[in-house]
């Protein structure tokens, strides 16, 4: 009977312990290692401060959107992934540069990669993480909550 409470003692404290896992932790490393899947993404569609012709073929060939021209999918794409990962990664509008990420996460599952459900989910994780309990204590929408008297 002792090794049954002493084992269910462990397993509470190692919960407890599970439990005081920092939120600001937690969104810190969403918000960097999501934002460097994207921005390493549009790194590749660029060539100095230009989007490579490459990029235009696979939009026209390969991510075929039924919805937008490929040529402004290049151009929306690109921005998407060049500029939401540097709002996460300083947590300004956090909540809305992780639902512009889910959006652009969505469209690539549904229709470029409908078999990559396994990483896709991952990325939703961390941006609905985000979206739902914010940025965190390091971060500039913090800090301007702050300074409104907003934040706790």
């Amino acid at each position: 009977m002792s090794n049954q409470s002493g084992l269910a003692g462990l397993i509470v404290s190692i919960i407890d312990l599970f439990k005081k896992i920092p939120h600001d932790l937690i969104a810190i490393l969403s918000r960097f290692v999501v934002g460097m899947v994207f921005w390493q993404s549009g790194l590749t569609k660029i060539e100095g401060f230009s989007i490579k012709a490459s990029t235009f073929y696979l939009f026209a060939n390969d991510f075929k959107l039924p919805f937008l021209p490929p040529e402004v999918a290049a151009y929306m794409a690109t921005a998407a992934e060049l500029t939401c990962p540097i709002l996460l990664w300083l947590g300004l509008g956090t909540r809305f540069a992780a639902l512009a990420l889910l959006i652009m996460t969505l469209v690539i599952e549904i229709f470029v990669f409908p078999g990559s459900y396994v990483t896709h989910g991952l990325w939703a994780i961390g941006l609905l993480y985000l979206m739902k309990y914010g940025p965190g204590v390091l971060s500039a929408d913090h800090f301007i909550a702050k300074s409104r008297g907003l934040a706790d």
